[in-house]
């Protein structure tokens, strides 16, 4: 028996010497440590860990209760072969779980619905869109920065993150897209699965990137490209080139990799970065009528603002080893007013977690509860679940 200890809240990507595959049954045991229980926590088990050649129709079965659960594999290198199986346990505060690899057979497989979605929209200029069963977010492109700079009908000149305000548990993206293509309706509008009615303008958004320099915040313009990782019933995932931008003489390299995961309110941006050791990520403090908050020694702020006829609460988590601290900077200048966390660069690298709750979606009652979230995920953060593969 061959015992390896992993800790993770989401990855789980190692390599040990492949083997080839046996019929014994691999195990994987899962601990939570924390006085809170734990769902929605994507588990990824990459291919090589198992020792496996092939996880193709593999997935994974609870032990207790003998019930397969929902699973979903990527393939992270595009080169058509699936790396990494995920999975969402669902462990008691204090507790653990015993989960087993299956390999599913005919009828067995699972042909779950695609509720974690995204898409560049060419159709409506350039943008991307993504989603789950929570939230909805988009993005701009080439294009859209093209038209913008060419005084052209529907330009767009923002690197910030749009939310989509859905209240439904459906996919919403390309339902929108279609009113707006066939001029049968506008996504602007609730008709009771929500709108788009948050403005972005040339700020953060809901996690857009910035550089501080010295006093001054620099941002980059659109995205250059982009590329769809994976789209399923668990995580919806893509990347996002940026190239090199200028912040005062200072030349920055970005992409992003952002996910968005079930039963999440909160996207994952993985940020690769060269030319900075540190990073900063925005919420758009619109008309300045909300309060920004944060809890002493957690790793998070949020803007709570009146919306409309509801009230918002816009997000930033990160993961101590990253969170440096916040900053709410006010200004005169159009949409260039942020709540800013800041970030360290590791390694070429900087993550963390922005999303959103709307009231009106009724996920959250109030600000409480929505703060609730933020400071539990930011604990889950600092203390991932523990998991060992039992071969």
């Amino acid at each position: 028996m061959k015992l390896i200890k992993i800790f993770s809240i989401g990855i789980l990507l190692f390599t040990i010497p492949s083997c080839s595959q046996k019929e014994q049954p691999i195990t994987i045991k899962i601990s939570n440590d924390l006085d809170l229980d734990r769902q929605f926590e994507t588990v990824e088990i990459s291919k090589s860990s198992l020792g496996l050649e092939s996880i193709d129709n593999f997935g994974v079965k609870d032990i207790s209760t003998e019930k397969s659960l929902t699973s979903q594999l990527i393939d992270t290198n595009d080169d058509g072969v699936m790396d990494v199986l995920l999975f969402q346990p669902n462990i008691k505060a204090n507790s653990e779980g015993s989960y087993q690899l299956v390999q599913l057979k005919g009828d067995e497989q699972q042909k779950d619905e695609i509720i974690c979605y995204s898409r560049f929209v060419p159709e409506r200029t350039d943008d991307y869109a993504w989603e789950n069963n929570k939230v909805a977010f988009r993005t701009y492109g080439p294009n859209a920065q093209y038209r913008f700079e060419n005084n052209l009908k529907e330009g767009t000149l923002s690197s910030g993150i749009d939310a989509w305000l859905k209240r439904v548990d459906y996919p919403i993206i390309d339902k929108w897209y279609k009113k707006y293509t066939e001029k049968t309706g506008t996504y602007h509008e609730d008709t009771g699965e929500g709108l788009d009615n948050f403005h972005v303008g040339s700020s953060r958004g809901v996690g857009g990137t910035a550089y501080k320099k010295d006093s001054t915040y620099y941002i980059s313009k659109n995205f250059i490209s982009y590329k769809t990782i994976t789209n399923g019933p668990i995580r919806t995932s893509f990347n996002l080139d940026y190239g090199v931008w200028e912040a005062d003489g200072t030349l920055i390299k970005e992409s992003k990799t952002i996910s968005l995961d079930y039963g999440n309110n909160l996207s994952k941006f993985e940020i690769h970065i060269e030319g900075v050791d540190t990073l900063s990520a925005g919420l758009t403090l619109h008309e300045k009528d909300g309060v920004v908050t944060s809890h002493k020694d957690e790793t998070w702020v949020n803007y709570w603002q009146p919306h409309a006829d509801s009230e918002i609460g816009t997000a930033i988590v990160a993961a101590p080893n990253y969170y440096t601290g916040y900053e709410k900077y006010d200004t005169a200048e159009k949409d260039l007013s942020n709540a800013f966390a800041h970030l360290k660069v590791i390694n070429g690298k900087t993550e963390y977690y922005a999303g959103f709750t709307w009231q009106k979606s009724e996920q959250f009652k109030n600000q409480y509860e929505w703060e609730q979230y933020l400071s539990n995920f930011s604990k889950k953060l600092g203390s991932p679940l523990k998991v060992e593969i039992i071969k």
